[in-house]
């Protein structure tokens, strides 16, 4: 069986790397981002334009839907950075807990919402892994121990780092951004496998 999938904030898709019988719609806004996505992943639809509105006005045409925010103005870096010079404290984009109500209320098929721990109480008690948060209809357990290893921190350690930089990304293909941004950006593939395959195992307690 084929799932139709959604994968929003795609970036360039490590989370999508290791999945299989699907068929994928990827929404990134960034065009140049973008396009390294449609290079690794030609047979997916790949969509340049605003994941949030995407989101409300397709959802319905999916089984899975996996969305990965933009997570600067939640992660634990802003209380690092509240003392530095010419830091600002700023809102949280609130479109976060927008998606995983909505996801939670009017989606019938199986949803993740990832995003890195933030400086804050979660509004909604997530699933924690390291530095990660997911929330979901279905039950995730042991990411960690499982598919990726972790030094004391809870920071992947960066001989992993540098093992998805050499065999993920072995082309740019003239990208000439943030690379090492990308990199900290993009869910690890062995994850994106391990919380997919939690969503279809046969005996999942729903959740949330």
């Amino acid at each position: 069986m084929t799932l139709k999938v959604l994968n929003l904030y795609a970036g360039i898709g490590g989370n999508r790397k290791l999945w299989k019988n699907v068929e994928v719609t990827a929404v990134e806004i960034n065009p140049s981002i973008a396009k390294i996505y449609q290079d690794f992943f030609p047979d997916d639809i790949v969509v340049v334009c605003d994941a949030h509105k995407y989101l409300l006005e397709h959802y319905q045409e999916f089984d899975f839907i996996w969305s990965s925010p933009p997570c600067p103005t939640h992660s634990r870096f802003n209380t690092l950075l509240v003392n530095g010079k010419g830091f600002k404290p700023r809102f949280p984009d609130m479109k976060l807990y927008e998606e995983i109500i909505f996801l939670k209320t009017f989606f019938t098929g199986k949803w993740v919402v990832e995003n890195v721990k933030s400086y804050y109480d979660p509004l909604i008690k997530p699933f924690e892994d390291g530095r990660h948060y997911y929330w979901s209809n279905f039950f995730i357990d042991n990411v960690t121990k499982d598919v990726i290893i972790r030094n004391k921190k809870g920071f992947a350690d960066l001989q992993t780092k540098m093992k998805l930089r050499n065999v993920f990304i072995k082309d740019w293909h003239g990208y000439k951004g943030d690379k090492r941004t990308i990199l900290n950006n993009m869910v690890a593939p062995s994850a994106g496998k391990y919380v997919f395959d939690c969503a279809f195992k046969t005996k999942q307690v729903t959740l949330l």
